[in-house]
């Protein structure tokens, strides 16, 4: 099998994920521009997402016929295989690591997966250890969704405590203003509340309406609908004694009485609301974080099952037949040198290792005592591919990765963050003003970090005053994003990035084969 084939039976849409993670040909970049949101290329405004802008690898598999292997362009390409009878996998794969950890301090491991015919018993050991793992995820995920459900009650609930305090809340700022000045929108809303929930509305006879109908105090709600907001039983005193003159005593009697019920209810419920608020508040953080806390359980699960999960495309591949003893392995890693020169700062020598192996698994005792675990054994195909990669070309291949041997797990967590993610904004608001957040004019306000004081200013700490920064004319000013990306750009072409990267590649492929006495110059 070619490595195309196996990249077609393996990862359908290779070409489009490298587009969407930033791999694309110069020439057509400026049909793209990255969304912070989705941490993803899209195309602009008009364009389409064409899987023929990904600058990717390509096999000549014969004359002016090209196939696509799925990877960025890179450098230098060397490709190995290697089948004996008695191979052991594990051997090459670790010299290799090895070797490569003594020129590339960072080692980053970006495909762990596998695929197992029926019949072999590699399989039968793994769909064991596979069904204790599905076992904590579902209980865990049920647990999740139970308090998920909880949570949009709790986010509507704090939505009308919102809407009501609001009401309040205008009230208590027209109280500091001039009695004549006062606004009655939000105090007549109040006011209708308090006739409604608290005295029964027109069907109590004790009611404004009800005592309005039953007594004939025609005028009685509009008195009471029409005063303004009141502070305390003083001014409404005040505001009687200004009525006496030209209405019956009997109606203003019964709306003093109305009037000092009603500023007592709201002055009670306003501190209910406020009180009942910061509960919700911190009643939803502790349910949000042990949501939190449940996924936390339940990623190391969710990534053994989607290690443990078969491929389905390695399982209807012809190298894999269900009555043989037989499996497929990729592994894939990345080896990188970081350049800590200013002139070079942000740029890697990078060395991108590719193992897949097919397969017969035997099972061994490897000591006593243990039980017993597969050695594989068979045919083994390498890759060493090596790239001269931005900071921010490292982070997209490996989120690419991600997104690709991941996928089984974002599925699953996903839905629950995506019913999270239905509250809307609001969750993030209240959660926030649970946690007590700064604003960002605040935290930009806020006080030097331990990193930044200098030693008197930690020892000293308060009683410290620096001394003013000299001559800050000097200091070179900070290049702009534009200037900074044509810096690392132009330093990704140098040979002092470049040939870290394919002078090692070279070696190790061909030290490699020095080692197993294969043909070599």
């Amino acid at each position: 099998m070619t490595k195309s084939e196996l990249w077609e039976n393996k990862t359908p849409g290779r070409s489009e994920l490298l587009v969407k993670y930033g791999f694309i040909k110069g020439d057509k970049k400026e049909k793209y521009e990255y969304n912070e949101k989705s941490n993803c290329y899209e195309p602009l405004e008009g364009e389409k997402l064409d899987t023929s802008d990904a600058d990717e690898e390509e096999l000549e598999v014969a004359k002016e016929l090209f196939k696509k292997l799925g990877y960025p362009t890179s450098l230098k390409t060397y490709h190995l295989m290697w089948e004996l009878h008695d191979l052991s996998l594990e051997e090459p794969y670790f010299w290799v690591l090895d070797v490569l950890k003594e020129s590339f301090p960072d080692i980053i491991k970006l495909e762990d997966a596998f695929a197992a015919s029926e019949n072999s018993a590699f399989f039968g050991i793994t769909q064991q250890r596979l069904g204790g793992q599905q076992d904590k995820v579902s209980q865990y995920l049920a647990t999740a969704g139970k308090m998920v459900k909880e949570l949009f009650q709790m986010v509507r609930e704090l939505r009308i405590l919102d809407e009501r305090l609001n009401y309040y809340n205008k009230v208590a700022d027209q109280l500091g203003k001039p009695m004549s000045q006062r606004d009655k929108g939000s105090d007549i809303t109040l006011k209708g509340i308090f006739v409604d929930l608290v005295q029964g509305g027109g069907k109590s006879a004790s009611s404004i309406f009800g005592m309005s109908r039953e007594l004939e105090f025609i005028t009685l709600p509009d008195l009471f609908f029409d005063a303004p907001p009141f502070k305390d039983e003083t001014e409404i005193t005040n505001h009687i004694e200004v009525l006496r003159k030209d209405f019956n005593q009997s109606v203003l009697r019964v709306l003093h009485r109305h009037l000092v019920q009603y500023i007592s209810w709201r002055s009670s419920t306003h501190k209910e609301h406020t009180n009942r608020r910061g509960f919700m508040l911190k009643y939803l953080l502790q349910h949000f974080e042990i949501i939190k806390m449940y996924l936390a359980w339940t990623k190391p699960y969710l990534k053994h099952v989607a290690r443990l999960h078969l491929k389905d495309k390695g399982v209807d591949s012809a190298e894999l037949v269900s009555a043989f003893e037989g499996s497929l392995l990729d592994i894939e890693f990345l080896a990188r040198k970081k350049h800590t020169k200013d002139e070079f700062k942000g740029a890697n020598s990078c060395i991108l290792a590719t193992f897949n192996y097919r397969t017969r698994a035997e099972l061994k005792v490897v000591q006593e005592g243990y039980q017993r675990g597969p050695v594989h054994i068979g045919k083994m195909e390498m890759f060493l591919r090596a790239y001269a990669w931005s900071d921010k070309q490292v982070e997209m291949y490996q989120k690419l990765k991600e997104k690709e041997t991941m996928l089984l797990m974002a599925e699953v967590s996903g839905s629950v963050y995506s019913a999270m993610e239905a509250l809307g904004e609001e969750l993030d608001k209240y959660i926030a003003e649970a946690q007590g957040k700064k604003s960002e004019e605040e935290e930009k306000k806020s006080t030097k970090s331990d990193e930044d004081k200098s030693i008197w200013e930690k020892l000293f700490g308060d009683f410290y005053t620096p001394k003013k920064v000299k001559d800050k004319a000097n200091k070179k000013p900070k290049k702009s994003a534009q200037e900074e990306e044509e810096r690392i750009k132009n330093a990704l072409k140098n040979n002092v990035v470049i040939k870290p990267a394919t002078v090692p590649c070279w070696g190790v492929y061909n030290n490699f084969k020095k080692s197993r006495g294969m043909i070599a110059w």
